[in-house]
């Protein structure tokens, strides 16, 4: 506790590619598109825009929206599993596009990113050893989804959200979070090549293993199972209800699952905003995303409690309850 968001921001790229647009290009079947996932467009960046370059205008938004200096920010972390190159890390490219003079670094956890990273940069907040963080959640994910991946390709967007952390009262900050992991899984969600444990040949390159590959039914499966419990244990610590609850911010990976979570917690649907229909699935991008929207709509007030829960490869997952 006593750490508040001070400032938002978020970027999407200008470049909107509809479900006709796919089907146009690669053939997909938007009625399929629409029913299983929710999604009718997404967002692309253009080939001269990288994941930092998404970065670096939502954490500009973010600083104009708390009407600070970007030399007042001391401490940098980039939720991403889509970095620029694997090193130097995306963070440190963003922190020179910044002109920022502070430790900067990335933290992988694919779609949980941003939950990760907000918990990470509040421990440093909260015990004095950061006045001003600036945590990023950014993906870029359509450079690695295999453009001819009729039941993954149409489900990732690209897109990018922001934050601001400082000193807040005593009453604001997180009253309880929740990160885990299930490396069991990791094999349901992965890029198969390019890693030092196989790293890209011809062959793989060929046939495609540097792209994300998934097994989208039992993802589905443990991804219904793990929000409703993550948000259940949560609200359980805290010994608070879902109507003590102003928003349900929920990464956006797929309105069926979102759906039947919502229905098993017995989440009113209008605490639930969505944009999957706009951006896709962003990954970290996603709820930083949802959360700029709020802000700017006037749906979060000083006093609300919020829960923003990621979840994704890794597997992993991520809820956090945080008082505005």
């Amino acid at each position: 506790m006593g750490v508040r968001i001070a400032g938002v921001g978020s970027y999407v790229p200008d470049c909107v590619v509809t479900n006709a647009d796919l089907r146009e290009r690669q053939g997909f079947d938007p009625e399929w598109i629409e029913q299983r996932t929710g999604i009718f467009a997404r967002r692309y960046a253009p080939n001269d825009l990288a994941t930092s370059d998404l970065c670096v205008e939502a954490a500009t938004r973010a600083i104009d929206n708390a009407g600070v200096k970007a030399e007042d920010i001391d401490l940098l972390i980039v939720g991403t599993f889509t970095p620029d190159h694997l090193c130097p890390s995306t963070a440190c490219l963003v922190q020179e596009k910044l002109g920022l003079d502070v430790p900067a670094f990335d933290l992988s956890a694919a779609c949980s990113g941003f939950v990760y990273s907000l918990a990470t940069g509040a421990q440093y907040v909260a015990t004095g050893n950061s006045r001003l963080a600036l945590v990023i959640g950014a993906d870029l994910c359509s450079r690695i989804v295999n453009p001819r991946d009729l039941k993954v390709a149409p489900l990732f967007g690209d897109g990018a959200g922001a934050v601001l952390m400082s000193r807040g009262t005593c009453e604001q900050g997180l009253v309880c979070y929740q990160l885990g992991a299930d490396g069991g899984g990791g094999s349901l969600l992965e890029c198969a090549a390019g890693g030092t444990r196989q790293p890209a040949t011809p062959d793989d390159l060929d046939a495609g293993r540097q792209y994300m590959n998934m097994d989208g039914r039992n993802v589905f499966i443990w991804a219904v199972r793990a929000v409703e419990d993550t948000i259940k244990l949560v609200l359980e610590k805290a010994g608070m209800r879902i109507e003590d609850v102003s928003l349900f911010l929920l990464h956006q990976a797929n309105a069926r699952i979102l759906e039947h979570a919502v229905e098993k917690l017995g989440v009113p649907r209008e605490k639930v905003p969505m944009q999957l229909d706009r951006y896709g699935n962003t990954s970290a991008g996603s709820i930083p995303l949802l959360l700029d929207e709020a802000v700017r709509a006037g749906r979060i007030h000083s006093g609300d409690a919020i829960v923003m829960c990621g979840f994704g490869a890794g597997l992993t997952w991520g809820t956090a309850l945080f008082r505005w």
